[in-house]
């Protein structure tokens, strides 16, 4: 195992652990890299222990949170002693703008085909399905998933007039205080452990509105609340928050539903569209 400073504060606390808290402490202990990349739904699943669990573990260690235990976890790593083999941050360091290049290509091409490869055709059918029979739909995200609600929200209000997006914390949740079992919610979160997110899906849910996830990870807060998941496949350490991978692969899947959605209710869409076009050609010089 790599030299890990954070490790070792783990290791010093473990004696006052109680025992699902020492579980969490044995399994990072022993698989702390592949912790990197687990939401906290799938750590607790590994360990057999409530998401609380690892929740109270956290706090034991002084963190305020999952997330924050993540970044502590990878900044150890990160923060190596500085002498011996190079760190992948000083090889990077000597690559060419051609291998920067390529990389960030491979990236996003990864991201994309993972993505591919995670689409179920049930859950594409049902979320299309959801999109269709609403009469309001909400996009929400938070931080660079607001990005790709807005985004979302832009393309489909051009081609349905029923598209919606809420950009503040606080109007999201009054406005799925306000939702009824006519509405559909999308929300887009990589992590799934938001918690503005989750109280927005909470209480959206208690109005009877259905609610359709786009995120990284089929187990966390956040999809307990959703009708349906679509799963994007980048994957982003907690050091990586907004990556353009992750970014590539929700855009890939809001392209995705849009175009399906265009094509099976092509006559109606292409007459809002064009009323769109016609409203903003003005603006243009």
């Amino acid at each position: 195992m790599e030299q890990n400073y954070f490790i070792e504060c783990i290791e010093e606390t473990y004696h006052t652990l109680t025992k699902a808290e020492k579980k969490v402490a044995d399994y990072v202990l022993s698989n702390s890299r592949q912790v990197l990349f687990m939401s906290i739904t799938d750590l607790a699943d590994a360990c057999q222990v409530g998401e609380t669990s690892v929740y109270r573990f956290c706090r034991s260690l002084n963190m305020q949170g999952y997330q924050e235990f993540k970044m502590q976890l990878s900044l150890g790593m990160t923060e190596a002693p500085k002498s011996g083999n190079a760190s992948g941050e000083n090889e990077r360091l000597g690559e060419t703008l051609k291998d920067t290049a390529e990389k960030i290509m491979q990236s996003h091409l990864s991201a994309l085909r993972e993505t591919y490869c995670l689409l179920e055709q049930e859950e594409l059918e049902l979320f299309l399905e959801k999109l269709e029979q609403a009469e309001r739909v909400f996009f929400f995200g938070i931080g660079d998933s607001l990005l790709i609600a807005q985004e979302a929200c832009h393309k489909f209000a051009s081609i349905t007039g029923k598209a919606y997006c809420i950009s503040d914390p606080h109007m999201q949740v009054i406005a799925a205080s306000s939702m009824t079992a006519g509405d559909f919610a999308v929300i887009i979160s990589y992590s799934g452990a938001t918690k503005d997110n989750i109280s927005t899906a909470k209480t959206a849910r208690q109005e009877g509105a259905s609610i359709g996830c786009i995120t990284r990870f089929a187990k966390s807060p956040l999809t307990v609340y959703s009708d349906v998941t679509l799963l994007c496949g980048a994957a982003e350490g907690p050091m990586d928050g907004g990556s353009v991978s992750a970014k590539v692969s929700q855009l890939y899947l809001i392209d995705l539903l849009y175009q399906e959605y265009y094509t099976r209710h092509y006559e109606s869409c292409r007459k809002i569209r064009e009323k769109a076009s016609r409203a903003v050609v003005e603006k243009i010089f």
